[in-house]
């Protein structure tokens, strides 16, 4: 149903947008009439989001690019425009977490066996805080170039819940994030004078590909680390994808939203709410 009509005919790019939420950010936009660009490292992710678009008539391309390469992040502005014409929303969703920068145990318990603080690698730490944080930067200043040619311009960046209040054994994630909501504010006053209005979603805990294992054991049933994270959710749900586009939407919408910037927006089922008591 279509229920932001002036959206029709503009532009997205989406970092990591074959993700589960990505994705559903993608398919929502595309049911507005907004022409998507998904961005992965590798066109084949991206192609099966751009076919779910076009099969329910959306128009869609998927493009692959790095965005911590910069010549790769060009390239694909340079293909987006052949194809579109324009860019007009800019949704910074490549990030994620890896395991050479997650602790197997939440405190420094020297008895406790598996990696402590001090077995993370620099490597590891680096790839995961980059590819959330200085993708993000890389990519804003590469499309908001294009951003800045139009009428009512928008970037989305994805913060996390981590943000607010850090994870346990994910570090170089949190920091990241907590980055994020930093730097929204900064390019929100940067650029408020040109139009380009900058904001963020904090998701709170939604099950994703990357964070399955983390959060169910194989026969479906929460871990030890989900049960903690019920008991701090007081709507006792994991988010789902569609949870996300009622925000998306908003904030891209300069009708609903033209005097919005500069703030990260929790959708987290009253998770930054809760005091656990």
């Amino acid at each position: 149903m279509v229920t932001h009509e002036n959206l029709s005919g503009r532009v997205a790019v989406i970092t990591g947008g074959s993700g589960v939420l990505c994705s559903a950010m993608a398919r929502s936009l595309a049911s507005q009439g907004v022409k998507v660009a998904i961005l992965n490292r590798t066109e084949e992710k991206g192609s099966v989001v751009a076919k779910e678009i076009k099969d329910i008539g959306g128009e869609a391309m998927a493009v692959a690019a790095d965005v911590l390469d910069r010549p790769s992040l060009e390239q694909a502005k340079k293909q987006i425009l052949e194809r579109f014409g324009r860019i007009d929303i800019l949704i910074n969703g490549a990030g994620g977490n890896h395991p050479d920068a997650i602790t197997d145990m939440e405190t420094a318990d020297e008895s406790a066996e598996g990696k402590s603080f001090f077995d993370l690698e620099q490597e590891g730490f680096d790839r995961v805080f980059s590819t959330n944080f200085t993708g993000s930067f890389l990519a804003s200043q590469v499309f908001g170039r294009e951003l800045l040619n139009q009428e009512h311009p928008v970037i989305l960046n994805i913060s996390s819940m981590s943000a607010y209040s850090p994870m346990t054994k994910v570090p170089a994630y949190s920091a990241a994030k907590a980055g994020i909501n930093n730097f929204t504010m900064w390019m929100a006053v940067h650029f408020a004078e040109k139009g380009l209005r900058v904001n963020a979603i904090a998701p709170g805990f939604f099950l994703t590909t990357q964070n399955k294992d983390l959060l169910t054991n194989p026969d479906g049933s929460l871990t030890p680390r989900s049960e903690k994270i019920m008991n701090g959710t007081p709507m006792k749900r994991f988010g789902k994808p569609e949870d996300l586009v009622g925000t998306v939407l908003w904030l891209v919408d300069e009708s609903y939203s033209g005097f919005v910037t500069g703030i990260t927006v929790p959708v987290d089922g009253g998770f930054m709410a809760y005091s656990g008591v």
